[in-house]
C-alpha cells in the first residue's frame, strides 16, 4: 500500500504587547481547510527555495504579515494524524516578537490582534502552539533580555520595566530591575535623546546594543518578583 505524503509546514506565533496585555497576530485563512477562520501565519515548506525551516519561517512571516522580526526562534514540532483534516502533518513552529506599533501602523495589513488569554476556535492545534509560545516567552523573560524586542527602537527604562512586569505578571523592584539591566549589559543610551512631556524630569532614551539585536543576553539568576 503506497504511503501518503506527509504535510510539512511552518507556523509563526507573532507576539506583541498592547497596553499590558500580550496579543498574538492572526490572519484569516483564504483557502480550505478552515477557510475564513483566524489562524497563525503559516504555510508549506518550499524544498527548492528554503535553505532550512528558519528560512521558511522568515519567508512565511514576510509573505503573510509584511514584517520581519529581529528575533525569531524555533518553538517546537507539532505533529500527528489528527491535527490536519488533509492527512498526517508536521509543523515546525517558530515565535517572533515585534513592537505593537509596527502592526497598528498598518505595516501588516490584514492581521488581527487577539489577547492570548481569549483564544477560541483556532483551527488545527494553533491554540496549543500559541500557549506553548507564551510559556516559552514567560520562562525566558525571567532570565534574559528577550522582552526588549517588544519595545520600539527607543525606550525608557520605566517602559522596559513595565514590559517585563506585563509578561511576568508580577511587579519588579525598581532597584533590582536597574541592577539586572546593568548585569545584562545590553543597553546603550541614545546620546541627547530624552522622553519629555511628563510632570517629572525627562527620561533618558535607550536602545539595544548592536550585538544583541538578533540574540539574547542572559543571566544565571532569574528576576525575583518584588525584590
Amino acid at each position: 500500500m503506497p504511503q501518503k505524503t506527509i504535510i510539512c509546514t511552518v507556523d509563526v506565533v507573532l507576539l506583541c504587547l498592547r497596553g499590558s496585555t500580550l496579543h498574538v497576530a492572526l490572519w484569516r485563512r483564504d483557502r480550505p481547510p478552515f477557510e475564513g477562520s483566524l489562524a497563525l501565519p503559516g504555510g508549506y515548506i518550499h524544498s527548492e527555495e528554503d535553505v532550512d525551516t528558519l528560512d521558511a519561517a522568515t519567508r512565511m512571516l514576510r509573505a503573510k504579515t509584511g514584517l520581519e522580526s529581529p528575533y525569531l526562534e524555533q518553538l517546537g514540532t507539532f505533529s500527528g494524524a489528527g491535527r490536519d483534516p488533509r492527512g498526517w502533518s508536521i509543523s515546525i513552529a517558530y515565535y517572533a516578537l515585534v513592537p505593537v506599533e509596527l502592526i497598528e501602523a498598518d505595516q501588516a495589513p490584514g492581521l488581527i490582534l487577539m489577547p492570548v488569554d481569549q483564544l477560541k476556535g483556532l483551527p488545527f492545534d494553533h491554540k496549543d502552539i500559541v500557549l506553548a509560545a507564551v510559556q516559552r516567552l514567560r520562562n525566558k523573560s525571567s532570565y534574559s533580555s528577550l522582552p526588549v524586542h517588544l519595545c520600539g527602537e527607543r525606550f525608557t527604562l520605566p517602559r522596559l520595566q513595565a514590559v517585563y512586569e506585563a509578561i511576568l505578571g508580577e511587579p519588579i523592584n525598581k532597584v533590582s530591575f536597574r541592577r539586572k539591566m546593568d548585569e545584562f549589559d545590553m543597553l546603550e543610551p541614545v546620546e541627547g535623546a530624552f522622553e519629555t512631556g511628563r510632570a517629572n524630569r525627562p527620561a533618558q532614551l535607550y536602545r539595544l546594543k548592536a550585538a544583541y539585536r538578533q540574540s539574547l543576553s542572559v543571566t544565571p539568576r532569574a528576576f525575583l518578583a518584588g525584590s
